[in-house]
């Protein structure tokens, strides 16, 4: 497949305004070369260790790999992309991909959704049904969505950033100027881990049109309750039980699994191991958080998840053929954002909290980051992916989410 990329600096070319039909496209050797390389990996020993401490596991990688080798259809999923509305425009001189699914319902209520890292469009195939017809789901015609779903800069199918600067204020810029070229000008926006940031960035831009926001990663972190996690204080004493939860979820966190986020944030040029290993870049992007790797593990091990081993390595694949590993990871570079403190949203915000999310928001601290809170519910299942591993309950939550707002 070739993408088209744009090689001048932000503001040295008049955008084309254009919107261009997208197909994806990728070739057999493509295909046989990923193959190849992932049988021909240089293994490391076993760890040393009974469990995951010391990171993705052996066995959990050679099941992956061999399943990748052999057995592993990528033409199923670019099939089912291509059978989908999929679009290019080029904003602030940078070509980005979308899909945009219409709803036959003419009443249907625009939606913009973000994926995060590592994350791709290919996290929100399941929910374009349920939100886009609703009818055939078992839900009513009123709670009909029009999805626009866009591939982050440097991720999938949009163009790579050549300069620096593509940070979450400008991409929301940009997902803002996408809205207005396809005509909508009454819509909401969602998004969950960068897709959270992107879309709190675009209601602090208030701009004409947008009604209000949904997250399932809300920043509602307190900055009493930050700096205690920074400076490795014990947890305050008046914690209600609820917000104790929280505290130790952040504190694991902070203390197991900010690796990547750490070498992304500051050297993520020096990951070229992860562009030229697949099973390489399978273990990075396995590692994100100790419950989606929990549950990944289990999908491998033949257990039934919301997520199957196809999903996983659809979604790994792609980042493999668009080569888009360091152009992913430089979004935590060009970040200065503090990804859980409060950010002034005066928007109405609607939040969905998953038990297995990196921390499971409490209602006390997201009714002080999000004064106009329109919607709060905690689910009984599901974790970081929310969309592609609870698509029903998240297509639920977005109808009763935006009802008000319709």
């Amino acid at each position: 497949m070739t993408m088209t990329e744009n090689r001048a600096g932000a503001g040295q070319l008049r955008d084309d305004e254009s919107v261009r039909p997208f197909t994806v496209q990728f070739t057999d050797d493509d295909l046989d070369d990923l193959r190849r390389r992932v049988r021909e990996t240089r293994w490391p020993e076993r760890e040393t260790v009974d469990d995951a401490s010391q990171g993705v596991q052996y066995d959990v990688a050679q099941q992956l790999a061999q399943r990748w080798a052999d057995g592993y259809d990528w033409r199923a999923v670019q099939s089912r992309l291509n059978e989908l509305p999929q679009f290019v425009t080029q904003i602030d001189g940078l070509d980005i991909h979308f899909i945009h699914v219409r709803s036959a319902h003419e009443d249907a209520l625009p939606m913009i959704v973000t994926h995060g890292w590592p994350g791709s469009v290919i996290e929100q195939l399941k929910i374009i049904g349920p939100l886009t017809d609703p009818t055939a789901h078992g839900a009513s015609a009123g709670d009909a969505f029009h999805l626009v779903i866009p591939s982050l800069p440097g991720h999938g199918f949009s163009a790579k950033p050549t300069a620096p600067g593509w940070d979450p204020i400008r991409i929301a810029k940009a997902w803002v100027e996408l809205m207005r070229r396809l005509g909508y000008d009454r819509y909401v926006a969602q998004g969950g881990d960068w897709g959270n940031a992107v879309t709190e960035q675009m209601a602090l831009l208030t701009p004409p049109g947008l009604i209000g926001i949904h997250t399932n990663m809300p920043a509602t972190v307190p900055d009493a309750i930050q700096a205690a996690l920074t400076n490795g204080d014990a947890a305050p004493d008046d914690l209600s039980p609820e917000e104790r939860g929280a505290w130790d979820q952040l504190a694991f966190f902070y203390a197991h699994g900010l690796a990547y986020a750490q070498e992304m944030g500051n050297r993520p040029q020096t990951l070229y191991g992860i562009a030229d290993s697949p099973v390489g870049l399978a273990a990075w992007m396995l590692d994100h958080d100790a419950r989606s790797y929990e549950l990944i593990a289990r999908v491998f091990a033949g257990e039934t998840e919301g997520l199957s081993p196809e999903d996983i390595l659809d979604n790994v694949t792609l980042y493999w053929l668009t080569n888009t590993a360091v152009s992913s990871a430089r979004l935590y570079w060009e970040s200065k954002l503090p990804f859980f403190a409060p950010k002034g949203v005066t928007l109405p915000v609607a939040v969905s909290v998953f038990p297995d999310e990196i921390y499971a928001a409490p209602r006390s601290w997201t009714a002080q980051a999000y004064p106009n809170l329109i919607h709060f519910n905690r689910l009984d299942r599901g974790g970081h992916f929310a969309a592609w591993e609870q698509p029903e309950l998240f297509s639920q939550e977005m109808r009763a989410a935006f009802r008000s707002l319709r």
